[in-house]
């Protein structure tokens, strides 16, 4: 009982703690209306973080990484891709809603873009702008890379790696970072080496990180495979990495 009130409060403490940092901001995809977050910041003309969330839509991980990412100085927006009233349930929904937009991966570009837009509108520098993602928002992040979006980095983490082997490949513009956990069970060998050989014929600047006894989604600290070790590290590579880009 005691545990259950525990985490009740925590999650109540928690929405009011991203309250003060984060405010909704409605926009839309013709008539699909989408909510999106946006720090809050009247700062103008600075670097753009773009955060992609996981599967299940926007999460306490995409949260907390943004309200960090402020505190860096950056101005950040939490993209809405699923959209109002299609916030999936459990898994099951999950798997079915992200399938669709992996499948159907222009429609997921479009919704990246309509959330680069925003993040613009909220004072981002256009010019210094990154999108990074979790999971179903790894894919995404490598998505906007591949739709050749005007970005000029992209981080993948813990995301899905495999592209369609009919779909063609093109020049990499922007300078790019897989964080990759080694007992990912999701990722085959076969979509490693693909990615690579992508990224490679793509010209990019790109680097691969992989983190030792870390499954699928090591970094979410809600997760049961969180890694504290290793999340902590990715973290501060995402940070280094961030830097070096965009100041």
């Amino acid at each position: 009982m005691k545990a259950k009130y525990l985490s009740l409060f925590l999650s109540i403490f928690s929405c009011f703690a991203f309250s003060q940092k984060l405010k909704t901001v409605a926009y839309k995809d013709g008539n699909q209306k989408l909510n999106g977050m946006a720090t809050i910041t009247s700062a103008k003309n600075k670097p753009g973080v773009l955060i992609l969330p996981a599967w299940k839509g926007i999460d306490n991980e995409a949260k907390t990484s943004a309200t960090e990412f402020a505190k860096l100085g950056y101005n950040v927006f939490i993209a809405d891709i699923y959209g109002d009233g299609n916030i999936p349930a459990d898994n099951a929904a999950a798997a079915k809603i992200s399938g669709y937009y992996k499948t159907n991966y222009a429609e997921y570009q479009k919704r990246i873009s309509l959330a680069l837009q925003q993040l613009q509108k909220n004072g981002a520098d256009p010019n210094r702008i990154a999108v990074i993602g979790y999971c179903f928002g790894g894919t995404g992040a490598l998505e906007a890379m591949r739709g050749n979006l005007s970005v000029k980095a992209i981080a993948s983490i813990h995301g899905g790696l495999a592209k369609d082997s009919t779909r063609a490949s093109g020049p990499i513009s922007q300078i790019v970072l897989i964080e990759h956990p080694a007992e990912d069970q999701t990722i085959t060998q076969e979509d490693l080496t693909n990615l690579q050989n992508e990224l490679t014929a793509g010209k990019a600047d790109w680097q691969l990180i992989t983190y030792a006894n870390s499954g699928h989604t090591f970094t979410n600290p809600e997760s049961p495979e969180y890694n504290a070790v290793m999340a902590k590290r990715a973290w501060k590579h995402l940070v280094m990495f961030l830097n070096e880009v965009l100041q």
